[in-house]
């Protein structure tokens, strides 16, 4: 039975649910029992019956066109990504691989390896680390590379704590959950029938309230550059660049850290990199 996070329904109901009638048009007079667009309203904007998005919500019909859910996103004002992302939950756009891959493909290893001058990190689709290098476990407060592998960032974040105390993105530590959320949002219908997927959601949403909150706003969105202010105890603030990498074939991506050359925080950057260096196990 296909799981609660990526159904076509449950994504209808927590975007119908999270706009606004004001932003729809809609008389913001009378009482409403619930949040959000009612079903007759959503139905009105977008051409189709109550009934129908009744029967949609329900799971009773999971195969609307593609003109209808182009119409249902309309009306919901959904963003690309989330629009496609309701597509593939109605089968209009191709499956995804359906389980979080682990494995380092190729074409990652390369860009890794000949990047070995900046902080990098490779992160599966649940943002599962599955490499970094020194750089990055140097400027993040990590353990070596070695220990630090397999942690998560989605729990690190929302039951541990630890992203906020070592780095600010600028706008905030907001900025930077909602980021997450709904990258993880976006991975769920190509990704949702795993369990270690469905796991991990179940898990967090049980333990963090914040994290409950986010999913269930239902944004969805690809997490791809943020500026932070990482808090070293050694070099001091700087603030880098944090690029997301995409691997086609592949559902993992790459977090490259850099500065731009000169200032302050290049030359910060320099520093860490000497350290790194002088720390370094020698081969043997």
């Amino acid at each position: 039975m296909p799981s609660e996070i990526q159904t076509l329904g449950s994504l209808l109901r927590t975007w119908r649910e999270r706009m606004d009638p004001k932003d729809a048009g809609m008389a913001a007079g009378g009482r409403r029992r619930a949040k959000g667009l009612r079903r007759e309203e959503l139905a009105a904007l977008a051409g189709v019956s109550a009934d129908y998005v009744v029967r949609l919500e329900q799971g009773r019909f999971r195969t609307p066109s593609a003109q209808v859910v182009t119409a249902l996103a309309r009306a919901l004002r959904l963003s690309g990504s989330e629009t496609g992302l309701l597509l593939r939950a109605a089968n209009h756009l191709p499956p995804g691989p359906g389980t979080v891959s682990v494995e380092v493909p190729p074409a990652a290893q390369r860009i890794v390896s000949r990047m070995t001058g900046q902080p990098l990190a490779v992160f599966t689709a649940d943002w599962t680390l599955l490499y970094a290098n020194r750089m990055l476990c140097a400027l993040f407060d990590l353990p070596a590379p070695a220990e630090a592998v397999g942690a998560n960032l989605i729990e690190r974040t929302f039951i541990e704590g630890a992203s906020s105390l070592i780095a600010t993105p600028l706008g905030g530590g907001e900025v930077f959950e909602r980021a997450l959320v709904a990258d993880l949002r976006l991975s769920a219908t190509e990704l949702g029938e795993d369990p270690a997927f469905q796991a991990l959601v179940t898990r967090v949403r049980a333990r963090s309230p914040r994290f409950a909150a986010l999913w269930d706003e239902g944004s969805a969105a690809p997490h791809s550059a943020m500026v932070k202010t990482v808090h070293h105890p050694v070099v001091g603030d700087l603030t880098i660049d944090c690029d997301t990498l995409r691997v086609d074939g592949s559902n993992v991506r790459i977090i490259c850290c850099s500065t731009p050359p000169g200032g302050p925080d290049a030359a910060k950057l320099d520093e860490l990199r000497a350290l790194v260096a002088e720390t370094a196990v020698p081969a043997p």
